[in-house]
């Protein structure tokens, strides 16, 4: 683990969203525990993955880093800082966002020249040279020549160009911190890798700190530094991009790895999934993952894991890494509480 300070970071962030159960007189609102106790950092030059499946809570711990919601507990660290409150102008111009759909992001009544020119003039970054900066903008996402695309509408572009786009947007106020959530899910799969190229070149050429939001692994695996796992609203496990799918602890990640397609792959998976994941309004008890865990145990259902350090850089938060008298002591109530990290070296299984 990195002993720098990360450019941002969030520390044990928590969001509950209250939502209606039931109709007329008789609802009741109950709260849906989107993201629990889930910390990570964002280092200058790379690439952090956030992967898991639909309803992981990817998306919300995304946008608590860019303040666009506000976390109910845990912290938003900028440069080992607390965050402003809010989302004030010098924050944005630090940490931008690409949304997941170009097209619903862009303003189709407005040309392209209009989507890069406004946050240059909002953030008093234009500098009497508007057109030089915009093809400037352009050419860094490679859409060239740029005079091809400031004229154009958002629906005249194919849907790799308007993510382009997107990104040169965010680019515009020279951020410091690029949060891209799913940007390549509604792309073709054919242009889908020139998006990854490009936001690795950001991060080797400009440095960039990115999360990449994704519930693909193999995209992770190509692009980011660091993955972390997440699964119903939880982090279940963290480490490299090379050491987390070569050597995955987690019983969940290596579902999340057997779902992936592998054309060197010559045997089946050696997990199958069972089950899907739980309504988070309601849910499991102990681990969230033991309904689909064929490894599950009785104290899976009743504890909450904690972190384990199963190797260097590489924690996971599932029982199977606690040897049985520990396990056994934590059930008599002696371990650390869940969260707390046990420095363990533990079998591969």
């Amino acid at each position: 683990m990195s002993t720098t300070t990360p450019v941002l970071e969030g520390r044990d962030l928590t969001k509950h969203f209250w939502v209606k159960k039931g109709r007329g007189p008789l609802a009741r609102r109950v709260p849906v525990n989107a993201v629990d106790r889930v910390s990570v950092r964002l280092d200058a030059g790379k690439v952090t993955a956030v992967v898991g499946e639909s309803g992981a809570g990817k998306t919300t711990v995304a946008r608590l880093l860019a303040r666009i919601i506000k976390p109910d507990a845990g912290q938003v660290l900028l440069d080992g800082r607390p965050a402003p409150s809010g989302r004030p102008r010098s924050y944005a111009a630090q940490v931008q966002m690409v949304f997941q759909d170009p097209f619903a992001s862009l303003n189709p009544v407005h040309r392209v020249r209009h989507h890069l020119i406004r946050p240059l003039q909002i953030h008093h970054m234009a500098n009497g040279g508007v057109d030089a900066a915009v093809a400037d903008l352009l050419r860094r996402v490679s859409l060239k020549p740029p005079d091809n695309f400031t004229g154009k509408f958002p629906y005249e572009l194919s849907g790799g160009q308007r993510q382009r786009v997107a990104i040169a947007r965010a680019l515009a106020v020279r951020p410091r911190v690029l949060i891209a959530d799913e940007p390549v899910s509604m792309l073709d799969v054919s242009i889908r890798l020139g998006v990854l190229n490009l936001l690795a070149d950001l991060r080797d050429k400009e440095k960039l700190a990115i999360l990449y939001v994704t519930h693909d692994i193999a995209s992770a695996r190509y692009l980011a530094d660091t993955i972390v796992v997440m699964y119903a609203g939880q982090l279940v496990e963290s480490a490299s991009s090379v050491s987390l799918t070569d050597s995955p602890a987690h019983p969940y990640t290596q579902l999340l790895l057997a779902a992936a397609p592998d054309p060197d792959r010559t045997e089946p998976p050696h997990i199958e999934d069972r089950g899907a994941p739980p309504s988070l309004s309601a849910p499991p008890s102990g681990c969230r993952f033991h309904p689909r865990c064929p490894f599950a145990m009785d104290i899976c259902k009743r504890q909450v894991p904690p972190s384990i350090t199963v190797s260097p850089g590489h924690t996971a938060a599932c029982w199977l890494h606690v040897d049985p008298a520990q396990r056994q002591a934590s059930e008599n109530g002696l371990l650390v509480t869940a969260g707390e990290p046990l420095h363990k070296e533990s079998k591969k299984r």
